[in-house]
């Protein structure tokens, strides 16, 4: 059932169509409703440099290794995350300027990705935001960078939205797979668009001659366009699943596989495993206009915030 939706979502066929206008009335209602909520809601301002990396379109389209890539050149920096696929509730200290304070079930996959990439920056997991960016500024943060941030629309923000390099299915959800109408892209201070904005890098560590893929990314289809030869077959897992290493151990046997070909994301979650891992590394190029904006940006923050 996920994989008919996530098809129909990012590469429908024809048969996904009737499904697709039988929801159209549900996803008209559903637009508008969240196109009223985003004019109507008043946004508080924090007196803090806050940068949204987002989008419109549900699952991955690249908000974890941008918002890497851009923490990264900053040396005073918390990201703020609501921690999707974790096993805890509350706000949640992932880390301190690099030092690690919870596991993996306790903040979710990508944010301990983040945590484990960036040795300068501090990551805070909690569904309350303003919670959050309330506990940066008492640690005497810089600059927030709230991760999925669009839909965030009560707070003042500088807005980066990402977008893949084709849409297929343009219709909010359930039709869909928009979060809001298309056109509230004009909201957005930079649209960074992949294949011209920013650019996919793909790195390997530890190939092996037969490998299986195994992943709990969000329309994992999209990894075909980077796979070695050497993968003879693939298992996907639900979005932010975790995994159980006697199930990967079985897998393994049942397919006769040399190591397990994972991403950075997957990579987190089996840590403690003894097996042999094969990782996909995927880093981002962003042309260095946008970060010239963002820096534009919080000098002008910093000349209000000093008045």
């Amino acid at each position: 059932m996920t994989h008919f939706f996530e098809t129909m979502f990012f590469e429908p066929k024809w048969y996904h169509y009737p499904i697709i206008l039988l929801f159209l009335p549900l996803s008209l209602l559903y637009g508008i409703f969240m196109f009223m909520r985003r004019v109507l809601t008043s946004k508080k301002s924090f007196g803090i440099p806050i940068v949204s990396v987002g989008n419109l379109i549900v699952g991955g389209s690249g908000k974890t290794p941008f918002v890497i890539a851009l923490a990264a050149r900053y040396k005073n920096v918390t990201i703020i995350s609501r921690g999707y696929g974790r096993q805890s509730r509350g706000l949640v200290e992932v880390s301190q300027k690099g030092k690690v304070l919870a596991t993996v079930e306790e903040s979710g996959d990508e944010p301990m990705l983040m945590a484990v990439s960036l040795p300068n920056a501090s990551v805070i997991v909690s569904e309350d935001r303003h919670k959050a960016i309330d506990l940066a500024k008492e640690q005497g943060t810089e600059l927030i960078i709230l991760d999925d941030g669009f839909n965030r629309v009560e707070i003042e923000k500088y807005e980066i939205l990402l977008e893949p390099k084709v849409i297929r299915n343009c219709l909010p959800f359930p039709s869909g797979p928009f979060r809001e109408f298309w056109f509230t892209r004009m909201y957005a201070d930079i649209i960074a668009k992949e294949g011209d904005t920013f650019t996919r890098q793909v790195d390997f560590e530890n190939l092996s001659s037969r490998m299986l893929l195994v992943t709990a990314i969000s329309n994992p289809h999209r990894l075909d366009a980077y796979l070695p030869k050497d993968v003879v077959k693939k298992v996907y897992f639900e979005d932010h699943a975790y995994f159980k290493e006697e199930e990967l151990v079985n897998l393994m046997r049942q397919y006769d596989t040399t190591s397990l070909l994972v991403t950075e994301k997957d990579a987190v979650k089996m840590q403690d495993f003894k097996l042999p891992i094969s990782e996909m590394k995927l880093k981002l190029e962003i042309k260095d206009e946008i970060f010239a904006k963002i820096d534009k940006y919080m000098g002008k923050k910093e000349i209000n915030l000093s008045k």
